[in-house]
């Protein structure tokens, strides 16, 4: 039986898997060293925003799968940071104000008509997984947040001076969530290295961590096949948008 990882060496584990976190896809390079087309930047934006609207979902199904009190009404502050506290918009009302920094329009992201189906795939599939794992599996695959500070850094750095044509306001959704994630990284860590203290179960959950930095990196290839390569589905058969836009259960 292989030895378990001492608490130290399991978390250097994980944040060494930053070295596939989606930061250092082609496409995210492009946008922060402003080589991203208009289209590209509204692309990204409007696809991300599914992704967004999912995040609530997503932690309302840990929720419903947790049965500590203490962890639930830590962990229902996520919902509120995306979805709003009463009287507040919140992050997902802060990328509707980056979608419309971007110049794209509001009512036309919301329908999610530009959302292309590999990215609502890999959404879905993070989704369904945290419905159906264990509460503590889904909560540590939120751990591509060790990750997210930077990623916020780099682009309050390098967009207003690449892109000056997008609205300032529109940055508001990354200035808040740098506090954000790194609040949530502090919790989301405890449980982690709590729970796994198995040879076996720590290499499941980097297992979890590689299927989230997974369904990171493929939708960045989606966007990349749509905006870069101008091969969105369907391409040789017509210029419509013709994937489905969500199926009703």
């Amino acid at each position: 039986m292989t030895t378990a990882l001492s608490r130290s060496e399991f978390e250097h584990a994980l944040r060494d898997k930053g070295r596939y976190y989606h930061i250092h896809h082609p496409y995210h390079v492009a946008m922060y060293e402003g080589r991203a087309t208009r289209e590209q930047i509204q692309g990204w934006v409007a696809n991300r925003f599914y992704y967004q609207v999912n995040i609530p979902l997503k932690d309302a199904a840990i929720l419903a799968n947790c049965p500590d009190r203490d962890v639930r009404r830590e962990w229902i502050q996520r919902i509120l940071d995306h979805d709003g506290a009463p009287g507040e918009g919140g992050g997902i009302e802060a990328w509707l104000k980056l979608a419309e920094a971007v110049g794209l329009d509001r009512e036309q992201v919301l329908s999610q008509e530009l959302v292309l189906p590999g990215v609502r795939f890999a959404v879905d599939a993070y989704v369904n997984f945290a419905r159906r794992a264990s509460w503590q599996e889904a909560a540590s695959s939120s751990l591509t947040e060790l990750f997210a500070p930077e990623i916020h850094r780099a682009r309050l750095s390098s967009w207003p001076r690449h892109y000056p044509w997008i609205d300032q306001d529109g940055y508001d959704y990354f200035r808040t969530r740098l506090g954000q994630a790194r609040r949530d990284v502090e919790h989301g860590l405890s449980i982690t290295l709590e729970h796994y203290t198995t040879w076996d179960a720590q290499q499941r959950m980097l297992e979890i961590l590689q299927f989230k930095l997974d369904i990171l990196w493929s939708m960045l290839d989606a966007m990349s096949m749509a905006y870069e390569l101008q091969r969105p589905p369907y391409h040789t058969v017509t210029n419509e948008r013709a994937w489905h836009r969500g199926i009703a259960p």
